[in-house]
Formats: C-alpha cells, sequence, structure tokens
C-alpha cells in the first residue's frame, strides 16, 4: 500500500466531491463543510448511483438516484436501508490530498 498524491484540497469543493480512477474502480473523495476529507466507492450499494454527484451534508453523502444516505465515516446506509460501499484510507498533507491505494 502507498499514499498517491490526488489533487490539493482546494480543488475538491466544500461540500462536493471528485472522482478517482484506480484500476476498474471509481473512488468519491469527498470535502465537508469543515473540511475533513474521505474516500468511497463511487457506487451506491443500493443500484450503484454515483454517490459523487449526491449532495454532502454532514459526514454523509445522500445519493442522488434515491436519496439513500451514506455515512462517509464507514460507507454504511442509514437505516432503514441496509447496504455498505467499500471506504478508503485518506489524509490530508501540506494542503494536498492523499489516498492509500494498492498499486
Amino acid at each position: 500500500m502507498s499514499w498517491t498524491k490526488i489533487c490539493p484540497l482546494n480543488d475538491i469543493p466544500a461540500l462536493g466531491a471528485r472522482v478517482v480512477r484506480h484500476g476498474e474502480v471509481d473512488i468519491g473523495v469527498f470535502r465537508t463543510e469543515d473540511d475533513r476529507v474521505f474516500a468511497l466507492n463511487n457506487s451506491c450499494p443500493h443500484k450503484g448511483g454515483p454517490l459523487s454527484q449526491g449532495i454532502v451534508y454532514g459526514d454523509k453523502v445522500a445519493c442522488p438516484l434515491h436519496s439513500w444516505k451514506i455515512s462517509l465515516v464507514d460507507g454504511k446506509a442509514d437505516e432503514p436501508d441496509v447496504g455498505e460501499t467499500a471506504c478508503f484510507a485518506v489524509k490530508v498533507e501540506d494542503g494536498n490530498v492523499y489516498l492509500q491505494l494498492n498499486k
């Protein structure tokens, strides 16, 4: 596992996301209003909706297809919905965002 520089933090809008492609997987990198950064598989566990196009609020994102609420912290859907999507380690150093990815 290694850390891969993705972009400057300011390239991700507050309450927004950016998509990073790693192999066959699209990863949504999300920025909260208070500048915390999270990374999830960009596919909603319900019907595969693109989470990066959803609305970010607090530490959740609402899927744009059916409004499932997905935790940015652990990738789990809010009850009563059931399911989860993969999370990726992410960090911000010196104003840059890094993802921990398998090479």
